[in-house]
């Protein structure tokens, strides 16, 4: 097994358990609650795992990304309605995402936020354009494991490793008014639908068919799914452990990405916060790219064009022009002032709203012998496909209600 192959899901990972939404939530989790959370990401990181194993292995098998079931297993309108809800989520997603880079980097050096938005913009741009799938994939891959250093900062502030593990037990915090009650409910909502934004699936299975992945493949699919995820799941839980012990008692909100990277600062100092910083960027930036390309994935697939970047933009010039277009229309949507921070609540809600309909497509094509043979769902996959189906469909009912009744986890 080619270890180059496992950052496909490094990057999937990094992009979608640390981007801009989990930083946020992960933190304010943390100060919040405790580590009352933590297992709400270990619940989630299962989920994903159990999906994004599926829709690589369709890939491998049966060379069907994500998208193209949606037409052929839920029909044209419901397919439809399902593109144009992932489409809206996953395009305020990136407008957050390309947000979060400039919030970044105006920390970094203090250049107007909207003139840095632009900048990552087109520096998005030019790596997508010149880089093949493999360089985009190892490029914001690699360069994000610098996240690794919140897991070195948790580790560095000696934290109560009995109660950070008692956090991964299901469990609701005694003593919470009726008020307060709905709000850790949202917390939860919030924090399953941004480790299964359904954006992850789309890349990962997109980029196992960009590079050709086939049933020799498979065990590199589920080491990347268990290793990938997993690590993109520590370091999530290592933002809310290291706020639950540092912001917690001093009562501080982290409202903001700056406020996490200060857990890196605390017991490293300067170089602790600047790495941090970076790899945040990185995080985030890999979090663009994905967003933007899994738009244009899911079109070009829904509709049947020519797509992949492991073709010349000109070999396939509608699925070009959508990513384009996708990449600046979410600049727009920065340039206009709206708040980062009210982009990543929007996202969540939306994404959690269709993931019914994004995965239950996967499951019955990863399921379905006459397509996948004897690679078809197991018992195993089965049953916890089915379990992770239930509690999303749950959970996409309750978001709109807990939304508005806790104003967007207010309170």
């Amino acid at each position: 097994m080619n270890p180059l192959k496992l950052t496909l899901g490094i990057m999937t990972a990094v992009g979608g358990f640390v981007d801009i939404s989990e930083l946020v939530f992960a933190a304010k989790a943390g100060s919040q609650f405790g580590y009352a959370l933590i297992w709400v990401f270990a619940l989630g990181t299962i989920g994903m795992s159990v999906f994004g194993e599926m829709s690589g292995r369709v890939a491998a098998v049966a060379k069907q990304p994500v998208f193209n079931l949606m037409r052929h297993r839920l029909g044209l309108k419901l397919g439809l309605v399902t593109l144009i809800g992932s489409f809206l989520s996953t395009l305020i997603t990136c407008a957050a995402e390309i947000g979060g880079m400039a919030l970044i980097l105006n920390y970094l050096t203090g250049v107007s936020y909207l003139l840095l938005a632009a900048a990552s913009t087109v520096a998005l741009f030019a790596s997508m354009w010149i880089l093949p799938f493999k360089w985009i994939e190892r490029t914001y891959g690699l360069l994000g494991l610098m996240m690794i250093i919140f897991a070195v900062a948790l580790v560095a502030i000696h934290p109560p490793w009995d109660k950070l593990a008692g956090g991964f037990v299901p469990q609701i915090p005694r003593g919470l008014s009726a008020k307060e009650l709905l709000v850790f409910a949202y917390f939860t909502v919030a924090i399953l639908s941004a480790v299964l934004f359904p954006y992850e699936s789309y890349f990962y299975s997109s980029g196992g068919i960009e590079e050709e992945w086939g049933p020799k493949d498979l065990l590199t699919n589920r080491v990347t799914c268990t290793v990938g995820f997993g690590l993109g799941s520590l370091l999530a839980i290592s933002i809310l452990a290291s706020s639950a012990q540092l912001f917690g008692p001093a009562n501080v909100g982290p409202e903001i990405p700056g406020t996490s990277a200060l857990e890196a600062a605390i017991p490293f100092g300067t170089w602790g916060l600047l790495l941090a910083l970076l790899g945040m960027f990185f995080a985030v930036s890999g979090a663009a790219v994905e967003t933007c390309m899994s738009n244009a994935y899911a079109i070009a697939q829904f509709f049947g064009w020519e797509w992949g970047r492991h073709k010349e933009p000109w070999e396939a010039p509608r699925f070009t022009l959508a990513w384009i277009i996708v990449l600046l229309v979410a600049l727009l949507i920065v340039l206009t002032g709206v708040d980062v921070m009210s982009l990543v609540e929007y996202a969540v809600l939306f994404s959690i709203i269709v993931l019914p309909l994004t995965y239950l497509p996967l499951m019955l094509l990863a399921g379905d012998k006459s397509y996948m043979g004897d690679y078809a769902n197991k018992w195993l996959a089965k049953g916890l496909g089915w379990l992770f189906f239930a509690i999303i469909t749950v959970a996409a009912i309750a978001a709109l209600p807990l939304y508005l009744l806790t104003s967007g986890g207010q309170g």
